[in-house]
């Protein structure tokens, strides 16, 4: 990340909070939808020049077991990923990593902030911006889990390890902040299964 992608994904995000939900709600304000348009854009060239981590991974790997749409499969995944970024103790930093120690909370408190989201602590703003967006989320359809989707138990039980797997070579994984272990996959495909 650099000066520019964070100017770009920080004022994509503003947009989004502020209008995704008009845009849903009514296709026909032009505001709403030129500002989503904007946003969309935005993002597309902060992570094409920053990279992404290992909830697109995840998503990649999702949607193409069990079709569930890429924006759907991101938005179900993204909490627990970011609930999973935030450890001070990280198993190993991402091979990419810019950062001699771990500042992720940092970097998450500064999107909340950024936000108007504000906490009485660090942890206490990450833990009401994982709020906003699952309030965002709702106000927008989104369901609380991938069962909630109609994925079967059992299909997605035969094919939760190849997930894992090619999830853990995607392309996208070793840019993450937090270097995932194949089981930390699992636990958070699992949690985001059950909605838990």
């Amino acid at each position: 990340a650099t000066d520019y992608t964070d100017g770009m994904a920080l004022t994509s995000l503003k947009n989004i909070f502020k209008y995704l939900p008009t845009a849903y709600e009514d296709g026909t304000n032009v505001e709403a939808r030129e500002k989503m348009a904007n946003a969309s854009t935005m993002a597309g060239m902060a992570f094409a020049n920053a990279f992404l981590g290992i909830c697109h991974s995840m998503a990649h790997k999702l949607g193409a077991y069990h079709h569930l749409p890429h924006g759907i499969a991101n938005a179900l995944l993204i909490n627990e990923v970011m609930k999973f970024n935030i450890s001070e103790r990280p198993t190993k930093m991402g091979t990419f990593s810019q950062y001699e120690y771990p500042n992720t909370l940092e970097r998450y408190v500064e999107i909340a902030n950024f936000l108007a989201i504000n906490g009485k602590d660090d942890m206490d703003t990450f833990n009401k911006l994982l709020l906003a967006m699952d309030e965002l989320k709702e106000s927008v359809g989104i369901k609380k889990s991938i069962k909630d989707y109609g994925v079967d138990e059992k299909a997605f039980l035969e094919t939760l390890d190849d997930m894992v797997e090619q999830a853990f070579d995607d392309q996208c994984t070793g840019a993450n902040p937090r270097y995932p272990l194949m089981r930390e996959l699992k636990e958070i495909y699992t949690k985001v299964y059950y909605g838990k």
